[in-house]
This record gives C-alpha cells, sequence and structure tokens, in this order.
C-alpha cells in the first residue's frame, strides 16, 4: 500500500456509487487525489429487489445522498481543502446540506484535533442534469428496473393520488435500534399506536441482535463495511476522532426504505440531544459549544428530514402517506421523561446497554452489559433512579453506582460542576442536577455516597427553581412526527 501523508493530501474524491438490486449490495467509492480507490459496501437484506422507474430513481437519490454523507468517515483523515464529486452533480441545497452535516458532526473530532473547520468545507456544485433517471453511466451501476405490484396495503390518500404519481410506499416504520433504553422506548410506543414496523440496526452487535429479538417484531440487519484502508491509514497518522455515526446510519436506513418500500423511518433522539458541551477557553474569556451528538440533535433531523420529504421520496399532491417521513420519535421528550417512559417497561432489564464500550468499532468490551465507569452508565443510572425502585436498578446494573465514592468526578462531570458536560450521548447538566436533587430527598438514596456528597457540597450552591424534576417531564411541541401519529403519541406520552 502507498503510504498515506495526511499533510500531501490535496484533494477528496467521490468517485462513484453503485447499487446491485440482485444481491442488495451497494458500493460507495472515494479517493484521495490519484490515491487507491476506498470501497466502503452496504448490504440490504432481502434481494432481489423488483423496482419500478419511480422507485428507482428515489433510490439512485437516496444513494447519492448516502455516498456523500457517508463520505465524512473518510474525508477527515486528511481534511483537505478541495473535495471533488466525479460521477454525478449536486445542488446547492444539497451541497449546503453536507457543509452543515461536516462542519457540526466534525465539531468535536476539530476541538481534539486543534483544527478549524470553518469555512473549509465547500462541495463542488452544478445544475442538475436534465435527466435523472436511471444509475447508469458515469461509472455508476445501473438499478435493474422492473414494473411489480403494490408492495403493501394502500396509503393514506392513495385513492386521491394523480395520474402519474407512481411511487408507492407502504404505511410501515424501519425503527431504529441501538440496544439502548430509547429506542425500545419508541418501539414500545409505536407497538400501543398499532404502528407496523420493521426493527432495525447496522453491523454486527450481538447485544443489539438480542435486544431486538426481544421485542418479537420483524427485524433488519443492515451490513455495513467500511475500507479495509481507512484503518491502516489510521495506523499511519491520520486524523482521527468522533465522526456523525446517527448522520450516516439515517442515510442507510433511508435509501433501505426506499428499497423496501417503507414510508417512515424512524429515530429516537430525543430534546436534550440538541444541547452540547460549553468548552470554556483557558483564560475564561471565551466560550463555545461543542455537541458530541450534533447529528442526533433538532438541527440534523429537521433539515435531513426536509431534504429527504423534498427530494428523495417526495410525491407531490398525492397525500401523506406517499411522501418518506424521517423523524424521532422521542424529540418531544427531555432525556428524563424518557427514563420515565422506560421505567414502565421491564421485559427489557436483562437485555438493554446503552453502555458505549460495547459498540466501540474496535477495543475492549466489558465482560457485562455495563462497564459502571463511563459517562452513558453514569448517566443512565441518574436518570433511571427516580423512576425505578431501587433493587431492581441496581439488578439491572449489577451494583449501585451512587454508593462508590471513585465514581464522584464522573458524576461531577454530568453535573457541568467544575467541568464541562462529557463527550456522549447524555443528557443537559441541568437534568442530571434535578435527578440527584430528587434523590437526595429520598430515604432509601440520600446516604449513598455520591448523593450525600452532592447534598453537602453542591446542592446549597444551586437555585432551588431550577431543580424541579417536574419542570423536565413537559412534553414539547417540536418535532417531525406525522400529525395523526402524533395525536395518538401525545397522550401515551403524557400517562
Amino acid at each position: 500500500m502507498t503510504p498515506f501523508d495526511r499533510e500531501a493530501v490535496r484533494s477528496f474524491r467521490f468517485v462513484r456509487c453503485g447499487f446491485d438490486a440482485g444481491t442488495g449490495v451497494a458500493e460507495l467509492v472515494y479517493a484521495f487525489d490519484d490515491g487507491p480507490e476506498l470501497v466502503e459496501t452496504i448490504t440490504v437484506p432481502g434481494a432481489p429487489f423488483a423496482l419500478d422507474d419511480a422507485r428507482a430513481q428515489a433510490a439512485e437519490r437516496a444513494l447519492q445522498l448516502l455516498h456523500l454523507i457517508a463520505g465524512v468517515s473518510y474525508y477527515k483523515a486528511a481534511v483537505p481543502q478541495d473535495i471533488r464529486i466525479d460521477s454525478y452533480a449536486i445542488d446547492a441545497d444539497t451541497a449546503a446540506l453536507l457543509e452543515e452535516v461536516y462542519l457540526n458532526g466534525l465539531g468535536e473530532f476539530a476541538y481534539r484535533n486543534g483544527l478549524d473547520l470553518h469555512g473549509k468545507i465547500r462541495f463542488p456544485t452544478s445544475k442538475p442534469s436534465p435527466s435523472r433517471g436511471g444509475l447508469g453511466g458515469d461509472g455508476v451501476v445501473a438499478l435493474p428496473v422492473e414494473t411489480h405490484p403494490h408492495p403493501g396495503p394502500p396509503l393514506e390518500g392513495e385513492g386521491d393520488k394523480p395520474e402519474g404519481a407512481k411511487l408507492a410506499l407502504r404505511h410501515h416504520a424501519l425503527v431504529a435500534i441501538g440496544g439502548g433504553k430509547d429506542s425500545l422506548v419508541s418501539i414500545e410506543a409505536l407497538r400501543a399506536a398499532g404502528v407496523e414496523q420493521t426493527v432495525t440496526w447496522i453491523g454486527g452487535s450481538q447485544l443489539i441482535r438480542a435486544c431486538a429479538e426481544r421485542t418479537g417484531l420483524p427485524t433488519l440487519n443492515i451490513g455495513r463495511q467500511l475500507a479495509p484502508e481507512l484503518f491502516e491509514y489510521n495506523r499511519q497518522g491520520a486524523w482521527n476522532g468522533h465522526i456523525p455515526v446517527t448522520a450516516i446510519n439515517s442515510a442507510i436506513m433511508v435509501f433501505a426504505a426506499v428499497l423496501l418500500g417503507a414510508n417512515q423511518v424512524v429515530f429516537s433522539n430525543e430534546r436534550s440531544a440538541s444541547y452540547g458541551s460549553l468548552i470554556v477557553s483557558d483564560d475564561g474569556r471565551d466560550a463555545r459549544e461543542v455537541n458530541h451528538q450534533w447529528s442526533k440533535g433538532w438541527a440534523f433531523e429537521r433539515d435531513f428530514g426536509a431534504y429527504v420529504q423534498r427530494e428523495i421520496a417526495a410525491d407531490p399532491g398525492s397525500g401523506p402517506g406517499q411522501a418518506l417521513h424521517y423523524y424521532s420519535l422521542l424529540r418531544p421528550l427531555s432525556e428524563l421523561a424518557v427514563a420515565r417512559q422506560f421505567a414502565r417497561i421491564d421485559r427489557y432489564d436483562a437485555h438493554f446497554s446503552s453502555c458505549n464500550r460495547n459498540f466501540h468499532l474496535l477495543g475492549e468490551r466489558p465482560v457485562g452489559r455495563w462497564c459502571g465507569v463511563c459517562p452513558k452508565c453514569h448517566f443512565v443510572f441518574l436518570a433511571l433512579a427516580p423512576f425505578m425502585p431501587k433493587p431492581r436498578l441496581m439488578g439491572i446494573f449489577g451494583r449501585n453506582l451512587l454508593d462508590d465514592p471513585e465514581q464522584v468526578p464522573g458524576f461531577d462531570a454530568l453535573l457541568e460542576y467544575q467541568d464541562h458536560k462529557p463527550f456522549e450521548c447524555v443528557g443537559e447538566g441541568r437534568e442530571s442536577r434535578a435527578a440527584m436533587a430528587t434523590l437526595a430527598q429520598r430515604p432509601e438514596w440520600r446516604e449513598d455516597a455520591v448523593v450525600k456528597r452532592f447534598a453537602r457540597e453542591i446542592l446549597p450552591q444551586l437555585d432551588a427553581s431550577e431543580l424541579d424534576i417536574g419542570s423536565l417531564l413537559v412534553i414539547d411541541e417540536e418535532h417531525r412526527i406525522p400529525a395523526q401519529l402524533w395525536e395518538r403519541l401525545r397522550a401515551h406520552f403524557a400517562a
């Protein structure tokens, strides 16, 4: 292999993308300068796929969007100034979305590596070609086209469909599952609302598979294989760090939804995900927000979802059932509100885990489902404690994290006490403070080491009016959940 020198790289190229409907394998091809091709594969179960012309065109647009967003995994290795798209053209709206995703999704990566990406990421634009049909030409594998009957029950508004509207999506949700509490809350809420769903995950995690199978619902395991050269580049000194994984997974699932004819892609990102870590400069004069989970936040959901509904699978005039809806079912809820919902379900106690050490691409995994020392373990334990009997919570984690003095620094970071919020998918500092203040009032918790120290040293410094846990359980109205579904879900969440 040619040695990789990040400083010598001048351009990052989106070489081509293609999909074989016979095997269900998509190829996403990238390169730095004139170097070797980096080939990533995405495998969607269910092949062979029979796609009529409208679905083939929607699949083409979805595949190109996936190609462009997934490229962030490779672009970050050298972050060159020049970005090229070799085999198709994009418009200004697409470029604006991509620049937003790359700049904000790489925010933590840039901070940790001392890089400034502002003004550096520019995607080339040109007018779209007159015809958007087919994936042929420019080195892109064509989607086989075959007319086929409607794949499912009639959709709302289908009877009013004007002549020529062809994109048939059935009323069905692909629901992302990550093995943690949030996605399980969404799955059970959709089940209660009577929504047909397929529990979907990407990659080979056995923990997620076990959790998905526990739901008793249909499952879909999408394969993703990164170009192996990327790991070698990392060993040779490539820039490395956090990327917007949820943005990539969202694009993968949108592509799968078009292939499978589902009209909803559902994630489980709560409103707390929109708030990042406030990083204060050493001299205390400057502060900026860096959001580890930016692609789980509202800004990404709003802009990506609108783009998908407008550009990927929209069927103007044919009724709401025909568009492809991308949304987070938990956007109206805080992390604490989600924890309260999960506490009402006990069928997953021995199966779920939110510990991120279970999901590293490379490296050690904890022996159990919870390592007990990472920010995710700390936060999930703290968030569930106000809503769950203590013996049940200790049974899930195997010990009491709040009665271990060595855990104090980790909980301090969650409270934003003399530290910033961890670069992890955890709730806001005010949620952690309200949860801890609640426990400090309860006999079964207040003598535990971490809680006792909080009550003694931190609580007197806090404004009591900001510690009301009830105010954090209020349902918000900023979301993209389809209106008819939200009418049913709102009562479910409020109960």
